[in-house]
């Protein structure tokens, strides 16, 4: 990957959100500040407060750590959009993709799928088993922790028990969830103190995941 930029080189984690030309790519917008906000409160790491959006056809989008593509609607990447997602993934970047719909048949999850089976085979999206690392980065889960959307009947009246995901070179380079993980951390984090557990925790696992495999 290209060095990181200049402001981010005091940090060991700064928040990178993709902006795709196609589709609703800025939904939950105060989830990164939540998710910043915990990996400041339970782990050592410099992290940046900020979030950083970058086009996803834009060559700076290679150096960050992590990034985090969402939306509900259509995903139909340009030329330039498949190219820097295609070599950011096979040159050991990492991309949490957050379905909002929280379904499997929707126009977000078919049509980013389909993009997937473009650029990386037609197998390459695969279901994690519940030992998947990623459970057990930091906080330890036995799988995907349920959000409220699903256990309230939202979307699809599903459950799901599982993510997906596409492996480069046994590391986990996309991490794809139909769980609608950005909305449940998407809260005015004055209301986190009424909260049983923090939810935002295996947001935690998933960037040291992705900072450390």
């Amino acid at each position: 990957m290209l060095a990181p930029p200049a402001q981010a080189a005091s940090y060991d984690f700064w928040f990178t959100r993709l902006k795709y030309a196609s589709g609703d790519w800025d939904v939950d917008q105060r989830m990164p500040a939540n998710l910043i906000t915990s990996l400041i409160d339970y782990t050592t790491l410099r992290v940046d407060p900020k979030e950083h959006v970058i086009d996803l056809s834009d060559p700076k989008m290679l150096s960050a750590p992590f990034c985090y593509l969402a939306g509900h609607k259509l995903v139909d990447f340009s030329p330039a959009e498949r190219r820097n997602f295609e070599t950011y993934v096979k040159n050991g970047g990492f991309v949490f993709v957050d379905d909002c719909n929280h379904d499997i048949d929707g126009l977000f999850a078919k049509s980013f799928e389909r993009q997937m089976r473009t650029i990386f085979g037609p197998q390459a999206l695969k279901k994690l088993p519940n030992t998947h690392a990623i459970y057990k980065s930091f906080f330890q889960f036995d799988g995907p922790p349920n959000t409220t959307f699903e256990l309230n009947g939202w979307g699809d009246d599903l459950v799901h028990d599982y993510l997906k995901g596409i492996e480069i070179n046994g590391r986990l380079g996309v991490l794809y969830s139909n769980k609608d993980y950005g909305c449940e951390w998407d809260y005015d984090w004055r209301n986190k103190r009424f909260l049983a557990e923090d939810n935002t925790k295996f947001g935690v696992n998933i960037v040291i995941y992705a900072l450390t495999s």
